[in-house]
């Protein structure tokens, strides 16, 4: 399972199509993949799980479904001839998973690409001799001799302080993402990249909310059509519970779908993470067992494989023991996608500061910014003086900075300059600070696929970062996610009715930072050889000294820095699989 296609697409407009040799074609279909007509010289091959809707002089790859949940079939598009209709089409009046590839709109020659804002599809591509590659998975290229791996080390340098910050750039050298949201035109061998879609349109008016009841409908129509429309299409679901709210959401809106649906929730042997207590009652609700996984340390290993097509360091240690749990299950469960509520922090608007506030004021002024100051008096339980002095700062100093670099334990030579900005950075006049700071957030979570190897496998499914539902949560203010003094307000108020009251009310968090902690305790010698061994260290990139005074250390409890080794060690296991 999961999206996978490789398309050849002509340099020069003139050539009449790229025909892959008898030895190429063969590679491809042992590999379970097939040939797609294009109604243009393009090659395309797509594997056998992957949908390919030919639609007027192009094809759809992925799940395209309308605003109500329908999926939707070639007859759908065949009356949309004009392909700016078809891309404003695609935006406004359905949602999915996909990538549409089409000709270009005249005076340009060549053809369009237009990826959908949630990035369902992975799309990757680069120029060789004759064609422009686009594929969801470099490594068929690279079989196929139309690409030999090399690591761009610029790029390693500024990943290295801008670790979980995602631009079009990847760390092979020549190889491009196109982001969700985004087009890309490759006329002649130019490649010009547009925004189609941008998420500022629906936080500014006339898209706002104007009542917490209107916000409230919304979000818990486009929460449920997403999650019912995913779930009948996949059929064989497993969920994975973390016990919090966003994915205990989720989960609510499985009741009664048309799919078998298991539950997984992870478990560790320190405190933290063991969040049975809430997640069993969601697995009730939905008449299934819940299977727990311990995660024991000792399994844990530092250097470990990577799925062929990643093409950034994006898989952690931590992230490698949990998706080797949950892919065990799958296995013994029979399911073919994975459910998650990854993203919801962002989506549902989760603040630990005071911007909803400094928010409110500068939209609905005094009246409903005292509301929110004493709103956040009450969900941060701090006195009312405190919540209004922080919120004045707020106003005065505005808005977070979207990326700052993290240059711990790199070496001064090491510096680079900023990665280029996400295109959802370019904001309009007149933003609100809350909104700035969310957006960038939501540019943030494009880097979660890519940090599951799951998804490589199998269908990969994140609702709550879907299309119709970070619309429906983007007209919401920010004020009005904290209102009465509680954290993600309006999910909460959306789903009060299909909701154990435990999650419901629930204040706290799970986390994995102890069980992070236990692994470094544990592993940290194996840490230290590992990174004064390694690829980094002979490139010039890492702060030696620092780095063996702090593994001298002993840390203090509350002390997290030992997370900066996990992301070093990331990025040092992503180079060693680069054969």
């Amino acid at each position: 399972m999961g999206y996978r296609y490789l398309a050849l697409l002509p340099i020069e407009p003139s050539q009449d199509g790229m025909a892959l040799s008898p030895a190429q074609v063969a590679s491809l279909r042992a590999q379970g993949m097939r040939q797609v007509d294009a109604p243009w010289p393009m090659t395309l091959f797509v594997s056998e799980e992957t949908p390919a809707l030919p639609v007027p002089a192009g094809v759809v790859i992925g799940h395209v479904f309308s605003r109500d949940g329908t999926r939707l079939d070639a007859r759908a598009f065949a009356d949309t001839t004009d392909p700016h209709a078809l891309d404003d089409r695609l935006l406004s009046e359905c949602w999915g998973e996909y990538l549409l590839i089409r000709n270009a709109t005249p005076p340009a020659q060549g053809v369009t690409l237009l990826r959908e804002p949630s990035g369902g599809v992975p799309c990757f591509y680069f120029a060789g001799e004759r064609v422009t590659v686009v594929t969801s998975d470099v490594s068929l290229a690279i079989g196929l001799g139309l690409y030999r791996r090399q690591v761009d080390w610029n790029a390693i340098a500024w990943m290295l302080a801008y670790t979980h910050v995602n631009t079009a750039e990847t760390a092979l050298e020549g190889i491009k993402e196109l982001l969700p949201g985004c087009t890309l035109t490759l006329d002649d061998r130019i490649a010009t990249v547009a925004p189609a879609w941008s998420p500022w349109g629906f936080a500014q008016p006339p898209h706002r909310h104007r009542s917490p009841e209107q916000a409230v409908a919304a979000i818990r129509a486009a929460v449920r059509t997403v999650v019912e429309t995913l779930a009948r299409t996949d059929r064989d679901v497993l969920m994975e519970l973390s016990g919090g709210l966003d994915s205990s959401i989720v989960a609510a809106c499985l009741q009664g779908a048309a799919a078998n649906v298991t539950c997984s929730t992870l478990v560790t042997p320190v405190p933290g993470a063991d969040e049975r207590r809430y997640a069993q009652p969601i697995a009730d609700t939905l008449g299934t067992d819940l299977h727990a996984t311990l995660l024991d340390i000792d399994v844990v290993e530092i250097d470990f494989e990577l799925p062929v097509q990643t093409t950034r360091p994006r898989v952690s240690v931590l992230q490698q023991t949990a998706n080797a749990a949950m892919a065990a299950v799958a296995a013994t469960q029979g399911a073919d996608s994975f459910f998650s509520g990854g993203g919801g922090d962002t989506v549902f608007c989760y603040s630990s500061g005071a911007v909803p506030a400094a928010d409110a004021f500068k939209e609905r002024g005094f009246g409903a910014g005292m509301r929110a100051v004493h709103d956040l008096s009450a969900l941060h339980d701090c006195t009312h003086w405190k919540a209004g002095r922080l919120t004045l700062k707020k106003l005065a100093h505005g808005a977070r900075t979207p990326c700052k670099p993290n240059t711990a334990f790199l070496a001064p030579s090491a510096a680079s300059p900023p990665p280029p900005a996400h295109p959802w950075f370019a904001r309009p006049d007149g933003v609100l600070p809350g909104d700035l700071e969310r957006i960038a957030e939501l540019a943030g979570t494009q880097v979660f696929r890519e940090g599951a190897p799951r998804g490589a496998t199998h269908w990969l499914r994140l609702p709550l970062l879907s299309q119709p539902v970070v619309e429906a949560c983007l007209k919401a203010p920010t004020w009005m996610w904290i209102a009465g003094g509680r954290n993600r307000a309006l999910a909460r108020d959306a789903f009060a009715d299909r909701l154990p009251r435990a999650v419901l009310e629930r204040r706290s968090k799970g986390t994995f930072v102890s069980y992070s902690g236990a692994i470094y305790q544990r592993k940290k010698h194996d840490m230290r050889a590992y990174l004064m061994d390694g690829h980094l260290r002979r490139q010039g990139l890492l702060d030696s000294p620092a780095l063996e005074a702090f593994f001298a250390m002993n840390l203090h409890p509350r002390d997290t820095t030992f997370m900066r080794i996990f992301d070093l060690c990331m990025v040092e296991n992503w180079l060693r699989h680069q054969r």
